[in-house]
């Protein structure tokens, strides 16, 4: 925040609010004036050099290319146009996205064209957003024409190499007619069972996120971050964004890059000289992985004593994860506040709430049947049908989460768990081209509210509320994510949370890879060999093999699997899939795609060993 405080983005209430209705032009031209020489963004690039190589881009150098780029959108496209960025991770993609908002489109961020796995999805969002141009890499635009071939010429978008475009171009550029309500972006979201949605994402949304991280997390102006998520993925993004309002540069690398050797993000989360504090996010996988593959060679020295916060936005969040993690790097000084559980969405922009700065995660154990049946009930640790779960934290700053009743739209009492309903102008105003699926999801109105203590105080009572589709719960005034709505498994009449009966398989066999379970519930017609046309609901589990267990014979790792679900959760698992490493599709963070691994199964398509390739998932 440059020469301002936080509380010059507060209101005379308390909430937050973007003084002088700036926009993100606004934002990057602030920094440009004032901080020209500093540094913005780094790249390090390990597709070549096993020790990366380094690119840096100064607020200055940024505002040069971005309006270079803009201004050829400019000559073009017209304004609100939309322009989809397909490059791969680096400089070029954020100049992309920023320059797509400079020239007064709307920007829609997507892959690198060279990625597999992506394809349908790809199609199917270029399709719902028809873009005017594509930003692109003069190495990807070949590949990026190709998309297009099909088209008629009259209908393709113009294919542009953003690193083609000289500097002097930008001296043509014009600052565009938006304001602070206008859509800087579309934000698609992951579409495992459905045709993928684009978020409108205005320059309110995104600015009053950003400040709400910056204070959850507690970011000060000697902080910077360090990701290698994808940058068309929504946590992604917006941590490249951040530098705009706080913090300092954000150092980026490919998610490739870190599969292959998690110690290179390790290594940059470590101090450094400039004494910076780091913050960083990974999902479930990720923490786990750099457990089990980042340590450091024996005998090299690593601090890792200034990380304050390391966003696990994985719903619901491991403790295994957690504490593997934990155990790995306390030697190293990394502090045991540093992974922060937190809740987000696309339709939020991303961020809802989060463990606080100095707070340690909090781990509860309820009662598994009283959870199935609706109700957080408290258990010691060590009770037969304890379940851990992780709280998400306080929501943030001007933002509302109540939990409520999906059938009635009445608020729920704390320690119930309900839908979690979200209200705030960090939210998205729709879904782009569809009207009435933006009216069912964004624009619903809470019939009543609890008399006391309710979550919905300091909105008004005509506040819209957006349906997320996740359950959950309040305890002690923190937010508890308990599972999708969707996800829920039903059978016999009782419901099950699915990652509870992920849990009990791979903690079950030392066969199954964990963190790569998937359970859910089919009709007993949809079997790939179905015994009758009933249409009950089994249980379906689909694990990945672990290391050493590709030849194992699968009916002892099916026996023992069965009898802790039955023991545990009292079910019987109808269908028990071994399946190769990277076989169970996943999100473009990295977590497990349920829906999309039972469409899978149901096709037959996971049967054969078909290995998935929607996020890098092999190692050196």
């Amino acid at each position: 925040m440059i020469g301002e405080t936080f509380d010059d983005y507060l209101d005379e209430h308390g909430n937050i609010r973007i003084p002088r209705n700036q926009t993100l032009i606004d934002f990057v031209d602030k920094h440009s004036a004032a901080n020209g020489d500093e540094l913005a963004y780094r790249y390090i690039d390990y597709s070549r050099e096993r020790d990366g190589e380094y690119f840096e881009l100064t607020w200055n150098e940024f505002g040069v290319r971005l309006r270079a780029v803009a201004a050829r959108l400019q000559q073009v496209t017209q304004p609100g146009d939309r322009v989809a960025i397909l490059a791969p991770q680096g400089l070029d993609y954020i100049v992309s996205m920023f320059a797509a908002v400079y020239a007064g489109n709307i920007a829609v961020p997507l892959f690198d064209p060279d990625e597999q796995g992506h394809s349908d999805r790809l199609y199917a969002v270029l399709e719902d957003c028809a873009p005017a141009a594509i930003l692109t890499v003069g190495s990807a635009a070949a590949g990026v024409r190709a998309i297009f071939k099909h088209l008629p010429a009259q209908q393709r978008p113009r294919i542009i190499a953003v690193e083609a475009i000289p500097d002097n171009v930008g001296q043509s550029w014009v600052p565009p007619d938006i304001h602070i309500d206008s859509v800087a972006y579309l934000q698609y979201t992951s579409g495992s069972t459905r045709t993928p949605a684009g978020v409108e994402i205005t320059h309110r949304a995104v600015g009053t996120n950003l400040l709400q991280m910056i204070r959850a997390i507690g970011i000060t102006e000697k902080a910077r971050g360090v990701t290698w998520l994808p940058l068309f993925h929504d946590m992604g993004l917006l941590t490249v964004i951040l530098p705009t309002i706080g913090g300092k540069f954000i150092t980026i690398m490919s998610p490739s890059a870190f599969v292959r050797r998690p110690y290179r993000w390790i290594k940059e989360l470590a101090a450094q000289e400039d004494g910076a504090e780091i913050f960083a996010a990974a999902p479930n996988f990720a923490f786990e992985h750099a457990a089990a593959r980042g340590l450091p060679k024996p005998g090299e020295e690593l601090d890792l004593s200034n990380v304050i916060g390391l966003i696990n936005g994985s719903e619901p969040v491991s403790v295994t994860s957690m504490t593997k993690f934990n155990d790995a790097f306390a030697p190293y000084g990394m502090p045991k506040t540093a992974i922060k559980p937190c809740y987000g969405m696309a339709e939020a922009t991303l961020f809802v709430s989060a463990t606080r700065r100095d707070d340690e995660a909090r781990t509860v154990y309820v009662d598994r049947g009283q959870l199935n049946a609706g109700r957080m009930t408290e258990v010691d640790q060590h009770a037969e049908d304890a379940v851990a779960q992780v709280s998400c934290g306080y929501v943030a700053l001007s933002q509302w989460a109540v939990i409520v009743d999906p059938e009635t739209a009445a608020e729920k009492s704390d320690g119930e768990v309900g839908e979690i309903w979200l209200s705030g102008q960090n939210m998205g105003i729709g879904y782009w081209g569809r009207p009435e699926e933006t009216v069912a999801t964004f624009q619903n109105r809470l019939a009543t509210r609890q008399p006391h203590g309710s979550h919905a105080e300091g909105t008004t009572a005509d506040a819209l509320w957006m349906r997320t589709g996740d359950f959950g719960a309040y305890l002690d005034g923190e937010l508890y994510i308990t599972g999708r709505v969707k996800d829920l498994v039903i059978v016999d009449g009782r419901n099950h949370y699915p990652q509870d009966l992920e849990y009990s398989a791979q903690e079950s066999s030392t066969a199954l890879r964990p963190g790569f379970v998937a359970a859910f519930s089919v009709s007993a017609n949809q079997m790939p060999q179905p015994e009758s046309d009933d249409a009950a609901e089994q249980l379906v589990i689909v694990a990945e093999r672990g290391t050493g267990a590709a030849k194992l014979d699968p009916e002892p790792i099916t026996e023992t699997v069965r009898a802790a679900i039955a023991k545990r959760h009292g079910v019987t698992v109808r269908d028990l899939l071994l399946v190769p490493a990277g076989s169970i599709p996943r999100t473009s963070s990295g977590k497990i795609a349920r829906r999309a691994c039972k469409a899978a199964y149901v096709e037959g398509r996971l049967r054969g060993g078909h290995r998935q390739t929607a996020f890098p998932d092999q190692v050196e």
